[in-house]
């Protein structure tokens, strides 16, 4: 039986600029004199890694902050994310925003009993975050499964080890326990979320940066997925047009959809919705893929980064997937730090070629 991952992007959770409330930027700000902002995925307590991502001058932290918030009443959110800020600060690190829900949201995700009160605690969070000076929240609405692969093993150059998803292997597992959830269900429990959660946002000023499913393929394991194409996307940021309902860019995952990466980018960058980006490669598409090193895939990662960096985007950028190298344990696929350090110096090295701003 192949092996599988099952994870959730709260593995990557608070991310992107890092202003106080009363200084938060304009809404869908994507313009402005910082440059891109080197980001990566660090947790409360992980010190090491922390002092790490400063040597590599890496300045802004993309932070997890669902298993904090789930133990404490809403009444202790802002309290709890103010130490989570401290801790940070005290490290030299500026808190970007929060990757995935900043509260449990499966409920919502699924439309089970229970959805509305998670709605709760997450306006609830929302308005936390912006009193503490996180402007962003990267979510993701995959119900059931997170990003899943069916290895996690599998040889990368020079044996670095990286993942792979290839759905005839995922469909031999059959069902999960939700058995089969319908697309319809899933547009249904958008809207409602949304409808809830995205004015709340506006009013606080809080980027709302939807990731795309990954792997971008509808059913998954009887799962529907819906957040698997532009057409998607679109259709998803019109049922509450607002300058805060926009898009984390992960790149490798519209590769997998077989959208054009590059005018994409381009496209919803002149509408000032990329809010942040995940920089990765895949080789493949949706039905089958692995993971790549950033300079090892088929995607021109430096036209990618002159898209970005030409299109007057200022958000938080983190190499994202990266493969596990010599030495390292490979118990976080795709999250170990040897491959990240590479991904910055290659990606500080292409912008500055370019002469283009980062911070």
């Amino acid at each position: 039986m192949p092996r599988i991952t099952r994870r959730t992007y709260v593995k990557a959770p608070l991310a992107a600029l890092a202003l106080g409330a009363a200084e938060a930027a304009p809404a869908g700000r994507t313009t402005g004199q910082g440059g891109i902002q080197f980001s990566e995925i660090l947790n409360p307590g992980e010190a090491s890694r922390m002092r790490l991502a400063k040597q590599i001058g890496i300045n802004h932290a993309i932070v997890n902050v669902n298993s904090t918030l789930a133990k404490v009443p809403r009444t202790e959110y802002v309290q709890a994310l103010t130490k989570i800020r401290e801790e940070f600060t005290a490290a030299g690190l500026k808190i970007a925003g929060v990757e995935s829900h900043p509260v449990p949201a499966e409920k919502i995700k699924l439309g089970l009993p229970g959805r509305d009160e998670e709605i709760e605690n997450y306006q609830a969070a929302i308005a936390a975050l912006a009193q503490v000076g996180v402007p962003m929240i990267c979510y993701n609405f995959m119900a059931g499964l997170g990003w899943y692969r069916t290895r996690v093993d599998l040889k990368e150059r020079g044996g670095a080890l990286t993942s792979e998803f290839n759905n005839a292997d995922a469909k031999k597992l059959g069902l999960t326990k939700f058995g089969e959830v319908t697309e319809a269900l899933m547009w249904s429990n958008i809207e409602y979320f949304q409808k809830a959660v995205i004015p709340v946002a506006e009013k606080h000023n809080i980027l709302m940066a939807l990731h795309p499913d990954d792997p971008p393929l509808s059913p998954l394991r009887g799962l529907a997925r819906i957040v698997i194409s532009a057409k998607n996307y679109r259709r998803i940021m019109n049922i509450v047009p607002s300058p805060v309902n926009g898009i984390t860019y992960c790149q490798a995952n519209f590769v997998a959809m077989g959208e054009d990466v590059y005018s994409l980018a381009q496209e919803w960058l002149k509408e000032k919705k990329i809010f942040f980006v995940h920089f990765r490669d895949i080789e493949g598409k949706g039905e089958r893929f692995r993971e790549t090193f950033h300079d090892n895939g088929p995607t021109d990662m430096a036209r990618m980064l002159k898209i970005y960096g030409e299109g007057g985007f200022n958000g938080p950028v983190r190499p994202d997937h990266a493969p596990t190298l010599e030495g390292e344990g490979n118990d976080r696929p795709g999250y170990a730090m040897g491959g990240k350090v590479f991904a910055i110096g290659y990606m500080r090295g292409i912008l500055d070629a370019y002469k283009l701003p980062h911070s």
